[in-house]
């Protein structure tokens, strides 16, 4: 990992077309700016782990008990 101390208004380039800038620093927050063509994805990473956990749950249950189920609740 890659450490590096930057201040309001300045910023990094990653592979010449990223770049993330600081906009604003406060007490227990950064704010950033990130300027990235519209190709490239950008997600929070809190975000990110959601959809792994909703992908996994929702693979976690098998075809053949979803249809169990399914046909015990038309037989209701």
């Amino acid at each position: 990992m890659l450490v590096v101390t930057r201040k309001a208004e300045e910023s990094v380039i990653i592979a010449d077309n990223i770049e993330i800038t600081v906009l604003e620093v406060a007490k227990d927050r950064v704010k950033l700016g990130i300027s990235a063509p519209k190709d490239i994805k950008i997600i929070r990473n809190e975000l990110k782990h959601a959809q792994e956990t909703n992908l996994d749950s929702s693979q976690a249950v098998s075809k053949d008990a979803l249809a169990a189920l399914l046909k015990n609740k038309e037989g209701q």
